[in-house]
């Protein structure tokens, strides 16, 4: 049964081309249910019905897995069973009956402008790499763009003529997005001012480096946005998808087209953008409730 999980990440690897990340998602979901059979049954593959499956998905929910995240396991088993299938290691598919758990109402945790505000005014670009953090702040705010998105930006890809940046997002789509003009200026103050003298003799094109000279890594950025919210004062758990989810709330108060939105954010299905509507609404009523007579 190893065997053929090890064949099957292999095949992702070389004949589907997915990410290092994806693989190792999968591997840990079939890993739990090898574990799972194990302490069960003592199955092989080919003995495994509906029946079992729902029963691992069901414990994995009881372990406090939550619907997106049993959707994402539901899937890598469905790709797997349909392999194993192909490969004529089974003669029926026993994930294909499965009907994935309805995805959670929870809406995006935003912040208000004024906390933002406090967040990008504190970093100070005369500091030490105060720069390029401000540099990157500014970006996750002025054009919502993903960690991942972030993480990759090479000196190619912008065009601050025109303020502009070419993104590669899930899915390897590429779209443009537009750079505000205070991103643009830190942008500017990062790359001619700091961002020199972090380059090493081995340094690529990579926008934002790290003192040794390389890409930043996604932990890093990470750390970066929660130790520059801590010197602000801020107390909530601020991350970068949280300034990405601002990015979104902030343009529909102001008035944007939800279509636009889906645009900027690289959202495949405008479902996907339609969530910031209800932190729209949200809001709308604790102003009718406030302020109504009769609210």
């Amino acid at each position: 049964m190893q065997m053929q999980i090890d064949h099957f990440i292999l095949y992702l690897a070389t004949e589907r081309g997915l990410s290092t990340a994806y693989q190792l998602s999968v591997q840990q979901t079939l890993g739990k249910l090898l574990l799972f059979v194990d302490q069960s049954k003592h199955l092989a593959w080919r003995d495994l019905g509906t029946d079992d499956l729902t029963a691992y998905l069901t414990t994995q929910r009881k372990a406090g897995l939550d619907a997106s995240s049993l959707r994402i396991e539901m899937v890598h088993l469905k790709i797997f069973f349909r392999f194993l299938v192909k490969r004529n290691a089974l003669e029926a598919d026993p994930a294909e009956p499965l009907l994935p758990p309805k995805a959670s109402a929870k809406l995006p945790e935003t912040l208000n402008a004024e906390v933002v505000n406090q967040l990008l005014s504190s970093i100070d670009p005369t500091q030490r790499l105060g720069r390029r953090d401000l540099a990157i702040l500014e970006l996750f705010y002025s054009s919502g763009l993903r960690l991942s998105e972030i993480c990759q930006a090479r000196l190619e890809s912008i065009d601050l003529d025109d303020n502009f940046m070419r993104v590669t997002g899930k899915g390897n789509k590429t779209r443009l997005v537009p750079i505000g003009g205070r991103a643009k200026d830190a942008l500017q103050s990062y790359l001619s001012g700091e961002r020199p003298d972090l380059v090493k003799p081995k340094t690529s094109s990579d926008i934002f480096l790290s003192v040794r000279g390389g890409p930043l890594s996604p932990d890093r950025v990470r750390q970066i946005v929660k130790e520059r919210a801590k010197r602000a004062g801020i107390d909530q758990n601020i991350y970068p998808h949280l300034l990405r989810h601002c990015f979104a709330t902030h343009l529909l108060e102001n008035g944007a087209d939800l279509r636009v939105i889906q645009e900027l954010l690289g959202h495949a299905d405008i479902s996907t953008t339609q969530i910031y509507t209800h932190v729209d609404q949200k809001k709308l009523k604790a102003v009718h409730k406030n302020f109504h007579p009769r609210g």
